[in-house]
């Protein structure tokens, strides 16, 4: 128990300190927000600070934190590390730069973003990546759900799938103030007062919560790093995320209000990755029993299970929320991000309803084909994909920081991050069998060698004489 309060406070601590630090590097602007400056009706709607920290919130949890702490629990206690320091240092940095990027380029999306700071050859390579990570999660939440829905109900797949899919296009096309700022704030309530639930119900049934260890404790003995890393991406850090802030950042009235909104909806959401993970190896006892019954029964039938054994019929009922309308509610953004990545793309405006009509309907097509894959096959490369743009968005962070920032070593803010970040992408992709396949220490090499060359081109512009004149020409 005592581990599960102190990282609580640890992130409680990073929220109150560290992002009050990350904010002074940017100095917010009074200047008026695009939300105010370019206001539609549809995309760009001023909303409260409380309304966009909890749609914020919604939109990057859903069941990201919940399914990846349980799957990253297989580890053992040490998960908590990466989710406490991935939080503070990685996760909540990067989206709280992607949402101040976002609002001083006009509500740009990421892709947008990156080809505005790492150079116009990163256009269509990061459009088709970052769309096709929004696929890839609008598929795997739809999967989850549609899949729950038909143990609970009997009804076949196919039904739910297609009321799924009928509310992602409902959603995506209406103005966002319609239906995401009505419903969300409400979602997001909820599945906090689910975590706590869990947690009150092992409490009060006298489970023992695990002591913190350093140990690779996964039964299958699989590597540490950099596999834990890409297993736990929502709650630690999460390349999703980068489709997300833009969303909200239309919505925002004024820049102050980011480290609220999105730095702190991150910490939030590492609170729940934490509980979730502690709940799972408490009530399995250990990381052996915990990775039976994921293997076994899958991340969804666990959190129902575990959720109905220690809170009863209010836990069960959370559950079902929990599990199926939070996923659902995770999907229906990434649809609606993905049509507003290709109308930034191609310069279409959001009052060509037409056109959106268009995009969203090719976009759900692909999605529809992903939902008839493998579950598992879904996430595990959702896992990397996810991963990889979180490491393309921490560069383009660097660049952002280092051209408008007033001090240029502000931006080890994001480098340190985003080297980190690159070497566990780099030595997953060559390591695992999702990628190249060439085993843990041919990956762990060529990965540092990848990485030591994105770092020293880090260094040297910020310490050659053509950074130096880029800055002062900023």
């Amino acid at each position: 128990m005592l581990i599960l309060i102190f990282g609580i406070l640890a992130l409680f601590f990073g929220y109150m300190v560290y992002s009050r630090f990350v904010e002074s590097l940017i100095k917010p602007f009074k200047e008026p927000t695009p939300a105010i400056r370019m206001r539609d009706g549809i995309d760009y709607v001023p909303m409260s600070t409380r309304k966009n920290m909890l749609i914020q919130f919604l939109n990057i949890a859903g069941t990201g934190p919940i399914f990846g702490a349980l799957m990253g629990a297989k580890w053992g206690p040490i998960v908590f590390l990466w989710i406490i320091f991935g939080t503070i240092l990685g996760g909540a940095v990067h989206d709280y730069m992607v949402g101040m990027m976002s609002m001083r380029n006009d509500g740009a999306s990421a892709p947008k973003l990156i080809t505005t700071y790492l150079g116009g050859w990163t256009k269509y390579p990061m459009l088709l990546l970052v769309v096709f990570l929004m696929i890839m999660v609008a598929a795997t939440f739809a999967k989850s759900a549609g899949e729950l829905l038909v143990e609970l109900s009997g009804l076949p797949f196919e039904f739910w799938l297609a009321l799924i899919i009928i509310y992602f296009l409902v959603s995506t096309l209406l103005p966002i103030h319609k239906v995401i700022g009505r419903i969300y704030p409400v979602f997001g309530i909820l599945l906090i007062i689910m975590a706590a639930n869990v947690i009150a119900g092992l409490i009060i049934g006298g489970y023992s919560f695990p002591a913190m260890s350093i140990e690779n404790l996964h039964p299958a003995g699989l590597e540490l790093f950099p596999d834990m890393c890409i297993t736990v991406a929502c709650g630690a850090i999460s390349g999703f995320h980068a489709s997300q802030s833009p969303l909200v950042a239309r919505c925002t009235k004024e820049e102050c209000e980011g480290r609220r909104i999105f730095y702190g909806a991150m910490v939030l959401e590492a609170v729940i990755a934490f509980i979730w993970a502690s709940a799972g190896l408490a009530y399995y006892g250990g990381t052996g029993g915990l990775t039976a019954s994921l293997d076994a029964h899958g991340a969804s039938a666990v959190i129902y299970d575990l959720s109905i054994d220690v809170a009863g019929s209010i836990g069960g009922a959370l559950a079902i929320i929990g599990v199926i309308i939070c996923p659902v509610t995770s999907g229906d953004t990434a649809l609606r991000c993905a049509r507003m990545m290709v109308q930034d793309a191609e310069g279409y405006g959001t009052q060509d309803l037409r056109t959106s009509l268009f995009i969203t309907l090719g976009i759900t097509a692909f999605i529809v084909l992903l939902c008839f894959l493998d579950f598992t096959v879904l996430w595990n490369y959702f896992g990397w994909f996810n991963q990889s743009v979180a490491c393309i968005m921490l560069w383009a962070a660097t660049v952002f920081l280092y051209r408008t920032a007033t001090n240029r070593y502000s931006s080890l803010a994001t480098a340190l991050p985003a080297v980190f970040m690159t070497l566990v992408v780099t030595s997953f992709i060559i390591s695992s069998g999702q990628g190249l396949g060439l085993g843990h220490t041919v990956g762990m090499f060529a990965g540092s060698i990848l990485t030591a060359i994105a770092a020293a081109m880090y260094l040297r512009m910020l310490f050659g004489r053509k950074g130096r004149e880029a800055l002062g020409t900023a």
